[in-house]
């Protein structure tokens, strides 16, 4: 299955990663070339992509926010919770997995990728249905990040479980205000954090799963942030405290 990525920072990505099968490059009549387009034209070049100079408007019919560049390729590569775990062994490092419990708009799973992928986390985990997959959209929001991680469609319950016997331990992110604060839990350890849905939070099956519900030190007047939002000034707090922690 084909499909178009567009904009200038997903497309380089797309090249850069090497995970997927470029098959053709369509640039708009006119563009400048500096800049990432340079080097875009480059990798193309290099892997022996055929380069279109079309009309702007066959670009419209893509996307609102092409920037005058799409790219062809096949579909997104997804990954295995043991290719997950196997990644994590090789860099010796404690895992650091993100769980994604029916994230369901295209941009919000965007941001939690871009940001995954910034703190270097091994893998992420989304459920095989009711929620949002790595379309299009999702790699123009992860400005192209999410062509770096690894991506594992899967039961989660089972998925937790499976972590859990690789002796992760799995802490549900839950704005509740008796859960543990996050600033008082140990995350410089295996860890899984699991971050819900933008409306219901974690359903009850994945929320029984995990070992610890752990909630943002929240000072102001407001008491909630949103799934993106909050996962990623989570994912910030553990990258933290292994940061800290390291010799």
């Amino acid at each position: 299955m084909k499909e178009w990525i567009t904009g200038k920072n997903p497309v380089y990505e797309v090249f850069h990663a090497k995970r997927r099968q470029p098959f053709r490059l369509w640039v708009a009549m006119g563009l400048q070339q500096k800049g990432r387009i340079i080097e875009i034209f480059r990798l193309a070049t290099e892997r022996k992509i055929p380069v279109d100079w079309v009309p702007r408007v066959k670009l419209d019919e893509l996307s609102d926010s092409h920037q005058g560049i799409a790219l062809e390729v096949s579909s997104y590569p997804y990954s295995s919770v043991d290719e997950i775990l196997e990644i994590a062994t090789r860099r010796v490092e404690p895992h650091f997995i993100l769980v994604l419990d029916l994230i369901q708009n295209p941009q919000n799973l965007g941001v939690l990728l871009r940001t995954a992928e910034a703190v270097g986390i091994h893998g992420v985990l989304i459920p095989l249905a009711r929620a949002a997959m790595v379309t299009p959209a999702v790699v123009t929001a992860s400005s192209g990040a999410c062509e770096h991680l690894l991506i594992a469609p899967i039961n989660l319950s089972q998925a937790i479980t499976r972590l859990k016997e690789a002796d992760t331990w799995v802490i549900g992110l839950e704005g509740t205000p008796t859960n543990q604060p996050l600033d008082k839990v140990d995350l410089d350890r295996p860890i899984a954090l699991v971050v819900g849905n933008e409306g219901e939070g974690m359903r009850p099956l994945v929320r029984r799963s995990c070992d610890l519900l752990a909630s943002l030190p929240m000072r102001g007047k407001v008491k909630s942030l949103n799934a993106a939002v909050a996962g990623s000034i989570a994912l910030y707090m553990a990258l933290q405290a292994r940061t800290n922690s390291s010799p």
